[in-house]
């Protein structure tokens, strides 16, 4: 199966997401939901995490945390090798709890991609029909609301709120403002409609602008591998491509729009598809498609025959004869 690179450096911002081996439950009961929070509370302190938001279902678990330090892989196999043995011991169990590898969406922590993400999450219970229409989402126990809307002398240190207030536009961690916050995220679960968006957070590799997107895919340069999904290679390598394109515009002091313009011979041309052939994995006819096929100078031949030369051997010697569909013949100069 086609594996997602794991991205890793200091403070970066993901939403993750793990389910249970052949979708099966992972929490048998409440007192399982208490031992993984608690396990989450202890691998915090370790890790140096920071949870922004949560949310434990029946076959799966969502969270969105930062990552001061870039340990994300080394906090995650912790604390998903300590959930795996607390459960089975309790249960009297054996074998694995959770499924391959989880998922880790990276996430922009600018334009309003945290605020999207983190009120996905606890809007989950609702997608499943687990709250009655007249429940409050405070009326499922197992997500981040329960410590959003807390005082915070109850809420525990690796509980972030005051990121998400701010980016609801909410200027205090005061019951007002959280009440405000607890109205805007009942509203959203009435109008909740663009299944388009929620699929990019669910099968998504990353979730930002482009810009976000190509530093992410540049962090990814030399990296991947066959083994890795083929969407994210193609994206590196369009990635890489782009730069290279960018740096040697910048070196021949073209703009994008003189690509158009240059004749597909173009020394500056020529040297931007080789350092892309070389550098790249992008085909030819890709490469061709993104440098502009440029043009030829063309002008019709008096030759009216394939054998006839009445321009004294100058389409021998200083160009070439090339049959077309459209006309019998044309002349087209070599440069």
């Amino acid at each position: 199966m086609p594996r997602q690179l794991r991205v890793q450096f200091p403070s970066a911002l993901y939403h993750v997401m793990s389910r249970g081996d052949r979708r099966e439950a992972i929490f048998l009961d409440d007192v399982d939901r208490q031992d993984f929070l608690k396990t989450l509370a202890e691998a915090c302190p370790k890790t140096g995490w920071q949870v922004h938001a949560y949310c434990l279902m029946n076959n799966h678990f969502h969270l969105v945390m930062e990552t001061p330090d870039a340990n994300l892989v080394a906090g995650m196999r912790w604390l998903l090798s300590a959930y795996t043995l607390r459960l089975n011991h309790r249960h009297k169990l054996f074998g694995h709890v959770f499924s391959g590898r989880y998922k880790a969406l990276l996430v922009e922590r600018s334009h309003g991609y945290l605020k999207t993400v983190c009120d996905y999450v606890p809007l989950n219970p609702v997608r499943a029909g687990l709250l009655r229409p007249e429940e409050r989402l405070l009326g499922y126990p197992w997500s981040r609301l329960v410590w959003v809307l807390a005082t915070p002398n109850h809420r525990p240190g690796w509980m972030r709120v005051d990121r998400l207030l701010g980016e609801h536009g909410i200027a205090g961690d005061t019951a007002a403002g959280r009440e405000e916050l607890e109205r805007r995220l009942a509203a959203q679960r009435l109008a909740e409609t663009d299944a388009e968006g929620l699929a990019v957070l669910r099968r998504a590799w990353c979730y930002g602008g482009e810009g976000f997107k190509r530093q992410m895919l540049e962090r990814l340069a030399g990296k991947l591998g066959e083994h890795h999904a083929g969407d994210l290679r193609r994206a590196s390598a369009a990635a890489r491509a782009e730069r290279i394109i960018g740096e040697e515009l910048a070196r021949l002091g073209w703009g994008q729009e003189e690509l158009a313009t240059r004749r597909k011979s173009d020394p500056g041309k020529l040297a931007m598809a080789t350092r892309l052939r070389q550098e790249t994995t992008l085909t030819i006819k890709a490469i061709a498609a993104r440098l502009a096929p440029g043009y030829f100078q063309e002008r019709q031949c008096p030759a009216t025959r394939l054998d006839a030369d009445p321009c004294g051997g100058a389409c021998r010697n200083g160009g070439q004869m090339i049959q077309s569909e459209k006309r019998p013949l044309l002349w087209f100069d070599p440069d």
